[in-house]
């Protein structure tokens, strides 16, 4: 399935009555099972006022990671810059958090609401370097249909 056409089903999900923690599962499951490359989908948000993020829902290979400081890692990055960050080779980043030995690629894309950037959307891949614009894009739009459910 294209990235395109999961955009109607991320906005289905988004548009149930269940709770938000509900809603963000079944947008990881649906990214998850319908992405090849996508092998680990989960959310992380700040975590009250404390400088740092908190695991929220996520598919995937279990993980220890479940506080993550603001500047550590990937994700603890795009907490600082508020920027999308793609690394197409986990393996040639200084401030990784491994995570597993298979995963090869990440990309992780903030949510904004009302301006602040409150969370991610983390997406890690066992194939190398296999994010693209398309993925930037469509990631940007699911945390954009997030961000109006929050």
């Amino acid at each position: 399935m294209t990235l395109e056409a999961l955009k109607p089903k991320v906005e289905l999900i988004i548009s149930n009555n269940k709770t938000v923690d509900d809603r963000l599962l079944s947008i990881c499951q649906l990214l998850e099972n319908h992405v090849e490359y996508y092998n680990w989908v989960g959310f992380y948000f700040k975590n009250g006022d404390k400088n740092e993020l908190k695991l929220g829902p996520y598919v995937g290979e279990p993980t220890d990671h479940i506080i993550i400081p603001f500047g550590k890692g990937i994700c603890g990055q795009v907490a600082v810059s508020n920027e999308n960050f793609v690394v197409p080779d986990v393996s040639a980043q200084d401030n990784y958090i491994a995570c597993s030995i298979t995963v090869k690629a990440e990309i992780v894309i903030p949510i904004f609401v009302n301006g602040e950037n409150i969370g991610q959307i983390d997406i890690d891949s066992n194939t190398p370097d296999p994010f693209t614009l398309e993925d930037e894009h469509f990631l940007e739009f699911v945390c954009k249909k997030v961000a109006e459910m929050l």
